[in-house]
């Protein structure tokens, strides 16, 4: 892979050329890098400009965060080659269980339990450590490089580096980075995260608000097998989800509120494990720590648009959820299949990928998703986050009726799988 770093450029010689590329990305992430890689095995020349270096990427160790891959975002990793690179390392999700909690009176007898035979043969997702997305997309980067050497595709990563300013007129966009190189683009795409510099700097304006929890992550090691089953109990101040990982282990991801968050955190390992256990239960038998906690604050946020001129938001820097559902990686990867078949589907008729009528296809197709996500996201945070006794008879009484309820059942079950409404090619299992 073609990566280019401060030591490796020769003195005075950075501001000299700009290179052009059919796209530059600002910030190489697991939506941006992914997106790039499936542009570049499609022909196009792209660069990626990330703080990151792939040795530093590739020296990780497990810090405690883990994603879930819906059965849609595993199609697209099978078709631009990374799903082989992380499959040892990902755990199927067979069965989800959503019952409301409470960590001294319980869970309640009244629950919605997914099992995915009653929709299929394959699982509904599958848990990864996000270090392994990353190394595994970092590895397949440097493949793709190297393959394209000799082919009409081009991937550079140009790492560790950042943008500082993108120019952007009717012919293309130009990219100054910190160390004064300039790149040349016909597409410019923030793939930055939630407080997208890039965003900003083009006048995006987002809308949303924070939530008054936190969420507290980290993974356990307990005695029994977790046989593929996720739970999600819906505790007064917010959700604790307990998700299937590999080697006997689970991903915890408990939201609490922001007042309560800190002291939590502050406890001992022997302390934090029986705050852990009484909201864990027993089913799983003996839990041990694995790796460090750490916390964020929870937010909504969402772009006005998702495109300006010469310009797209892909993944966090368009849009961020509450991790109720789990689904926040699979909304940006949604975003990577859509963008790609744009973006492919014009070069291949000859068109401007940077002109406007092709970015505002990729705007309509994602709005309507990531609008309706965001929606019942926000709903079922603030619906399940309270211990008010008449509502929480009625979301309990909810959860039954969809149980019992097959169709409705099987709608959210593929739902929550991602294949589920006007999916791009890479999403259906087809080839971008």
């Amino acid at each position: 892979m073609a990566v280019q770093s401060r030591a490796s450029d020769p003195p005075g010689d950075r501001s000299q050329t700009t290179r052009r590329y059919d796209v530059l990305f600002a910030g190489g992430g697991m939506v941006g890098l992914t997106l790039a890689c499936a542009l570049a095995r499609a022909g196009l020349k792209v660069a990626v400009v990330d703080r990151e270096t792939p040795a530093a990427v590739a020296a990780l160790d497990y810090d405690g965060r883990a994603s879930a891959v819906a059965l849609g975002s595993k199609r697209l990793f099978e078709g631009i080659g990374l799903w082989e690179r992380i499959a040892d390392d990902a755990s199927p999700i067979w069965d989800i269980r959503v019952a409301d909690g409470h960590p001294l009176r319980g869970v309640s007898p009244l629950f919605l339990h997914y099992d995915h035979s009653e929709v299929g043969d394959e699982p509904f997702g599958w848990i990864v450590e996000n270090r392994v997305i990353r190394q595994g997309l970092h590895a397949l980067a440097a493949d793709v490089a190297a393959r394209n050497e000799q082919g009409p595709g081009r991937l550079d990563l140009i790492a560790p580096a950042a943008v500082s300013t993108i120019e952007r007129s009717a012919a293309r966009a130009v990219a100054r980075l910190e160390d004064g190189r300039e790149i040349a683009a016909d597409l410019a795409i923030a793939a930055d995260g939630k407080f997208s510099r890039q965003r900003e700097a083009a006048g995006i304006r987002s809308a949303g608000w924070r939530y008054d929890q936190v969420s507290i992550v980290c993974t356990v090691r307990h005695e029994r097998s977790h046989e593929g089953v996720a739970v999600e109990l819906f505790l007064p101040t917010g959700p604790f989800a307990m998700l299937p990982m590999t080697e006997n282990r689970s991903n915890v991801v408990w939201s609490e509120h922001k007042d309560l968050a800190p002291g939590f955190l502050a406890m001992s390992d022997a302390d934090f494990l029986v705050e852990l256990k009484r909201r864990f239960g027993d089913w799983l038998g003996e839990i041990e720590l694995v790796g460090p906690r750490f916390s964020y604050p929870l937010s909504l946020q969402l772009a006005e648009r998702f495109i300006d001129q010469r310009f797209a938001l892909v993944g966090d820097a368009a849009h961020a959820m509450h991790p109720i559902a789990g689904q926040g990686l699979n909304l940006g990867l949604r975003d990577v299949a859509a963008l790609a078949e744009v973006l492919v589907d014009a070069r291949r008729l000859g068109l401007d990928i940077g002109a406007q009528p092709v970015l505002e296809r990729y705007a309509r197709w994602r709005r309507t998703d990531v609008a309706m996500l965001l929606g019942v996201t926000d709903g079922l945070t603030r619906l399940f986050s309270n211990d008010v006794a008449p509502v929480r008879l009625a979301r309990d009484v909810g959860l039954a009726a969809v149980n019992r309820t097959p169709p409705v059942k099987r709608f959210l079950m593929r739902h929550a799988m991602g294949v589920v409404g006007d999916l791009p090619r890479l999403v259906r299992g087809e080839a971008l």
